[in-house]
């Protein structure tokens, strides 16, 4: 009698969390669709307002991406276009050999919550063969899909390139949205144009350099103000560790008229620490975007990596029939309300005009932030994160998101591949338990191509915390995988 209470306690208990499960999914699609269709609608009156404000106290208006796409031409003879396929596509430009190619399309096509709602309805209609039906909406579809015929580039990308090769007059620095404090624009003032680096351990007698690349919207002290106080004595007089700031965040360059391709953020890298200290092997350590500049450098220098440490990777290998950099771009960003990491992403990825002015509001005010944040926790807690997070402008974070995180998704699987193929050295990857950004499921496809990587889940711990909160445990893990690497070699 008990256990049969019992077995029936179970699957009531069962079909109540099921069903609870799905009231809140239907009610996060329903919130989300209302939302973002807001969202919609409010950063197109936004790209109006920011054109007016930039026009008054700039005297001129910056391009966005909302304007409606044009094909580059090479009438001035600074864009060259070739013949690929079916396709016309550009390749190169003559004065700064940036290839067009690292630009990632999701920069100017970014489909409405509704007409993708709608481009769902029509493959569900054809699926179930409504002939009528599908005919009747196909003209939504068809708005919203680019023709395969040619290759178009908005003409912000030709207006940013012709700025960058001096064709047009460049923005003054810094920008009214922008901040204008020391730390934000102490590059501008420096005549080196190269990354801030903050380098620690010997300067003669060099063992082994160990560079630190850190993630989206963050600095190089998620790195030295976690792991460096950590490493043990031994290490930090025969390693030189290198954190860097990304191009376009902390108190690195943030120039105007970059694109933050992938080659442009390896160009600093190469220049700053590569070139400049003299670097002929290293170990790489790198977190979530950090990992796709991992796995790039890595692959243009195969024979000097020793190891390679990514901690939550980015990687969701494209279906077929899918475009890889919308695939990603939903997959990051999925235009939920919950959870709120969730949301936090879809506002910086979909929306150009609102993620600038949720920018204007944090970015450029960060001293306010970080001045509360002390007061409220009476300067318990340090503010390194909140600086990092801070300290960038929109342009570097739009870019840089859609240039590296969407647009080289169609490249990881072939950085994996010469990973497995060409290089020998070891590889580690770390993920939190409860990563609600980068889902774990990333790590495991990883493994599935890079089968001889050692893949770690911590308990407990998501995408910050992975590192923050278990620095001196991290430290101790990655002192073995080095010296384990010293030894094979």
């Amino acid at each position: 009698m008990w256990e049969a209470a019992l077995v029936f306690g179970g699957k009531m208990s069962v079909m109540i969390r099921r069903t609870l499960a799905i009231i809140g999914k239907l009610i996060n699609d329903v919130l989300s669709f209302v939302i973002f269709s807001i969202l919609d609608v409010l950063d197109l009156v936004l790209c109006f307002v920011y054109k007016v404000i930039d026009f008054f106290i700039e005297a001129e208006w910056k391009p966005c991406y909302c304007s409606s796409p044009k094909e580059a031409m090479n009438g001035t003879g600074r864009i060259l276009v070739s013949e690929k396929g079916q396709s016309k596509k550009i390749v190169s430009l003559t004065s700064t050999k940036i290839q067009l190619e690292e630009i990632s399309d999701t920069l100017y096509t970014r489909p409405s919550l509704v007409a993708e709602v709608s481009k769902t309805t029509v493959k569900e209609l054809k699926r179930r063969k409504i002939n009528d039906a599908t005919t009747m909406v196909a003209s939504i579809n068809k708005s919203t899909v680019r023709s395969s015929s040619t290759f178009t580039v908005n003409n912000t990308i030709v207006e940013m390139l012709q700025e960058k090769i001096g064709g047009h007059k460049s923005h003054p620095i810094p920008r009214w949205s922008d901040c204008d404090c020391d730390t934000c624009n102490s590059w501008s003032n420096a005549c080196k144009d190269t990354l801030f680096v903050h380098t620690d351990g010997p300067k003669d007698n060099v063992g082994d350099d160990v560079l630190f690349i850190h993630g989206f919207i963050s600095s190089s002290a998620f790195w030295t103000e976690t792991l460096f106080p950590n490493f043990s004595k031994s290490t930090k007089s025969a390693y030189r560790l290198f954190a860097i700031d990304l191009l376009g965040f902390g108190r690195s360059p943030k120039p105007h008229d970059s694109l933050y391709t992938i080659k442009e953020h390896l160009d600093m890298i190469e220049r700053s620490v590569l070139q400049a200290h003299k670097v002929k092997s290293f170990h790489i350590v790198a977190h979530s975007l950090g990992c796709i500049l991992a796995l790039a450098l890595a692959v243009k220098y195969p024979n000097s990596v020793k190891s390679l440490t990514l901690l939550a990777p980015p990687y969701f290998p494209t279906p077929k029939g899918e475009q890889a950099t919308q695939y990603m771009m939903r997959k990051v960003a999925p235009r939920r309300v919950w959870p709120l990491i969730a949301f936090g992403a879809s506002l910086a990825c979909w929306y150009e005009h609102v993620s600038r002015t949720i920018c204007l509001l944090i970015c450029k005010n960060h001293r306010i932030w970080e001045f509360l944040t002390k007061l409220i926790t009476r300067n318990r807690i340090k503010t390194y994160l909140i600086k990092g997070f801070c300290c960038h402008t929109h342009n570097a974070a739009w870019h840089t998101l859609h240039n590296i995180i969407c647009g080289t998704a169609g490249k990881i699987e072939g950085y994996l591949d010469t990973v497995q193929n060409r290089l020998s050295c070891s590889v580690h990857i770390f993920h939190g338990e409860d990563d609600e950004l980068i889902p774990v499921e990333c790590s495991s496809n990883v493994k599935t191509k890079v089968p001889r990587a050692n893949v770690n889940v911590v308990e407990k711990k998501d995408h910050i915390t992975i590192v923050v909160g278990r620095q001196e445990a991290f430290a101790r893990e990655l002192e073995e995988i080095w010296m384990t690497s010293k030894l094979k070699g």
